[in-house]
């Protein structure tokens, strides 16, 4: 049966982050995820789970600094201390929220160095994050993000993120199946799906192309998660859209789904 984690960054803006956790549970939600939890205490974010009795399912990695237009350092050379330090931040947030899996960012191509010198950066610093989170029982997440959201950004396809795969080469390390961003890189949704099984454990949602509730634009998600379920897939769906409305208005898919 089919598992939905409401997006606590896109979803119940009606209220601070805080009390989103509340709004999520008493939709009917039984998990969350959210972009970062670095502005709450690991111990405030906990409490808020039990309290309303939800699972953590993802979060992302520190960034670097975001409002000055970072979007992840992974690939970017002279930075590995700070993602080195971001892994061990995560892991302490992971840990005490019970997350077991956690997304790394790449970040930007940088016209200071080759393409080769990126890629490099990222294997390794991807294979250090990997290293770090076996020890816990923690997989890193790796997602490809459309060219028309994140332009310049390293990591855009399900191709380039099944090849950077190889190279990780480590067992915990699954590609976040975003279908929102695969519908517009891509397309042939299914295909890819069945292509990429057993190399995802996370798949996110979310219309094409206005990235509002599911039930709308031009992919069929009910009945994709309806081959998805026959297929076996036992992860969750992260609900990563902006509502068009209110997110309580927009919550009549959820019942459907």
């Amino acid at each position: 049966m089919a598992k939905f984690a409401a997006n606590l960054s896109m979803m119940f803006n009606e209220v601070p982050f805080t009390a989103r956790f509340e709004q999520a549970a008493k939709a009917g939600f039984k998990g969350v995820e959210y972009l970062f939890p670095y502005e709450e205490s690991p111990e405030e974010l906990s409490n808020l789970l039990k309290k309303n009795q939800l699972i953590q399912v993802l979060f992302n990695m520190p960034a670097g600094d975001w409002d000055s237009g970072d979007r992840g350092i992974a690939c970017l050379p002279g930075r590995e201390k700070a993602f080195a330090d971001g892994v061990h931040k995560a892991l302490e947030y992971a840990r005490a929220l019970g997350c077991k899996q956690v997304h790394a960012m790449a970040g930007r191509w940088d016209k200071k160095f080759t393409k080769e010198q990126q890629c490099e950066c990222y294997i390794t610093n991807l294979q250090y994050a990997a290293d770090v989170m076996a020890k816990h029982d923690i997989k890193i997440l790796i997602e490809p993000i459309n060219t028309r959201d994140m332009p310049g950004y390293f990591l855009t396809t399900q191709n380039q993120a099944e090849e950077l795969l190889k190279y990780i080469d480590r067992q915990n390390v699954f590609i976040q199946l975003d279908l929102y961003h695969c519908q517009i890189m891509e397309g042939d949704l299914l295909k890819t799906i069945e292509r990429l099984w057993g190399k995802f454990s996370h798949i996110q949602i979310a219309s094409v192309p206005e990235r509002n509730e599911p039930d709308r634009g031009e992919v069929n998600y009910f009945w994709l998660i309806r081959k998805l379920d026959e297929m076996g897939y036992q992860g969750w769906f992260g609900c990563e859209y902006h509502p068009e409305n209110s997110t309580e208005e927009g919550l009549g898919w959820l019942v459907r789904a």
